[in-house]
């Protein structure tokens, strides 16, 4: 009896150790790890019309500013066709 409980503290102290080993390989992988660069925030405005916020490179422009869609430039500004 007195073997058995040894060799069940033998086996417990390897599972530690080998949870402990595998704690360290995971925070040096991560360490290793690039970080790669988040993109440029895109510009947002706002349609002067609705007032609905849309990135700058998807706004129709008008004399008096953004707008979302070619209808809002045209009542706001007054312009036809």
């Amino acid at each position: 009896m007195k073997y058995l409980l040894v060799f069940a503290v033998i086996v417990v102290g390897f599972w530690f150790w080998r949870q402990g080993r595998a704690v360290d390989r995971d925070a040096k992988a991560s360490a290793r790890r690039e970080v790669k660069p988040l993109p440029a925030p895109t510009v947002m405005v706002a349609c002067l019309h609705c007032g609905t916020h849309l990135p700058e490179v998807d706004a129709v422009r008008g004399k008096q500013g953004a707008y979302c869609c070619e209808d809002h430039r045209r009542l706001r500004e007054g312009q036809a066709g």
